[in-house]
């Protein structure tokens, strides 16, 4: 089985959890940073993974897999 993909995941706990661009911030970066990574034009790099997993709880399996084709 394959993992979801990053973006779909980051997306998903952002609707489950409320959250909106300014609330990933201090995770991804300033707010062009966070909306060029949900529209796939920025990887998420290894210290954005961590954040991610360590603040909203998305497995790092999942975030470090490949994106789906965008």
């Amino acid at each position: 089985m394959t993992p979801p993909d990053p973006v779909e995941a980051i997306k998903f706990r952002m609707e489950q959890s409320g959250l909106t661009v300014k609330d990933l911030e201090p995770l991804i970066g300033r707010s062009n940073r966070v909306y060029e990574v949900l529209n796939r034009k920025r990887p998420l790099t290894l210290a954005m993974i961590r954040r991610l997993h360590s603040k909203l709880g998305i497995p790092a399996q999942v975030l470090i897999s490949e994106p789906a084709a965008g």
